[in-house]
């Protein structure tokens, strides 16, 4: 496999092509008051149009990103995107992380020199990282993929195979959303290499025995399974529809960068910890960062069309059936479906469980600080 270094550089004409769009969008009505309750208020989305529009500067976004040192490399006809930053101490022990949807590697910049540089960012004591953020398949600057089958577990042996190219034969791995099943799947195929693994989610696929053999349910984990199918319910028609009819969105998506915008700020709002408006945990411009990458892609239909294909195979464990490597999860206190602890207990060695004083969905980019002094602490004794 072949390492190539990396560079964005989004053409001329497809900056000019976002700005005309944008300037000629046709708005719908909206009867909702400016609440969030039938989706992204027309008010904010107009506001955030008009800032994408006039004031964001992508080329001064794409300079940012292209500080970091990125790559590409191909395996089994995939290509992949990834970021490698190397720690400051010698030997600095590798760590994989992987973003979810509606995120990208734009999620993690901000908490990487939290990691590979510990002390000179107020962490001192810690042990650097060696980290990876490799793109998702068919996300940011991973071209989509070319057949069906790509998965959570189709992803984790491309990361392991990854990890094995650039050195290293044992790593840790961290995820959230769609990183979380990755990070599964990875302790499950890849336990010899998997040092230990370290989640601020628990992928909506998870499931457990739940047979005579196995010890009955809690009271807590009762409450949780309610509380979660009251939550998708009302607020998972997004997963519903891109697990089942991700093409048809797909061409909405694909044409306008208001709608894509829409479909994925509503998210950023619904499931952090900021309050009543979208800018009280996030700056404006990082989100609009995380956008343009997804616009400039044009790979939005593969990032919808993964919710199908890990639909196709979750991840379901048989009767006694462990992982292996040790788990440390970090739990936020408004991340949108989190288990209590004994469900998680069913399958993994939970080592570590880290009650988080803030933040929800997007710890990285709510919380990158409380994050990383997490990492540092579940995987220092390690």
């Amino acid at each position: 496999m072949t390492i190539t270094p990396f560079r964005i550089d989004v053409p001329d004409a497809d900056v000019a092509d976002l700005a005309r769009r944008l300037a000629t969008t046709r708005w719908p009505d909206d009867l909702g008051e400016g609440a969030w309750g039938s989706g992204v208020p027309l008010r904010v989305l107009r506001d955030v149009v008009a800032h994408w529009r006039d004031r964001f500067d992508w080329r001064a976004a794409e300079r940012r990103l292209n500080a970091l040192p990125q790559f590409t490399v191909e395996i089994d006809g995939q290509t992949v995107h990834f970021l490698h930053v190397r720690g400051v101490d010698r030997e600095s022990p590798p760590l994989v992380i992987t973003h979810g949807w509606p995120g990208s590697f734009v999620e993690m910049c901000g908490i990487i020199p939290l990691l590979t540089d510990p002390a000179r960012h107020g962490l001192a004591g810690h042990r650097s990282f060696d980290v990876v953020v490799p793109s998702l398949p068919g996300f940011g600057f991973s071209p989509a993929p070319s057949k069906p089958g790509t998965n959570s577990r189709a992803v984790a042996t491309l990361w392991h195979r990854l990890m094995t190219a650039l050195g290293h034969s044992r790593y840790f791995a961290q995820g959230g959303d769609i990183g979380s099943g990755v990070g599964t799947w990875l302790a499950r195929l890849y336990p010899e290499a998997v040092r230990a693994l370290h989640l601020n989610f628990v992928s909506d696929s998870f499931q457990p025995s739940l047979t005579e053999a196995d010890r009955p349910l809690s009271a807590a984990e009762t409450e949780w399974l309610e509380a979660r199918a009251r939550w998708a319910e009302r607020e998972g028609g997004y997963s519903h529809i891109q697990a089942t009819r991700p093409q048809t969105l797909a061409y909405a998506l694909t044409d306008s960068p208001v709608g894509l915008a829409g479909w994925l700020l509503e998210k950023f709002f619904a499931w952090s910890d900021g309050g009543d408006e979208l800018t009280q945990r996030f700056d404006l411009d990082e989100l609009l960062t995380n956008v343009s990458v997804y616009w400039f892609s044009g790979n939005v239909a593969s990032t919808l069309r993964i919710y199908q294909e890990n639909a196709r195979e979750p991840l379901r464990f048989a009767s006694g059936e462990r992982i292996v490597p040790p788990l440390a999860y970090a739990r936020f206190p408004k991340e949108i479906v989190s288990p209590p602890r004994e469900w998680v207990e069913r399958v993994f060695d939970v080592v570590r469980w880290s009650e988080m004083p803030a933040g929800g969905h997007f710890a990285a980019l709510e919380q990158p600080r409380s994050l990383a002094l997490d990492l540092h602490e579940a995987f220092a004794s390690m």
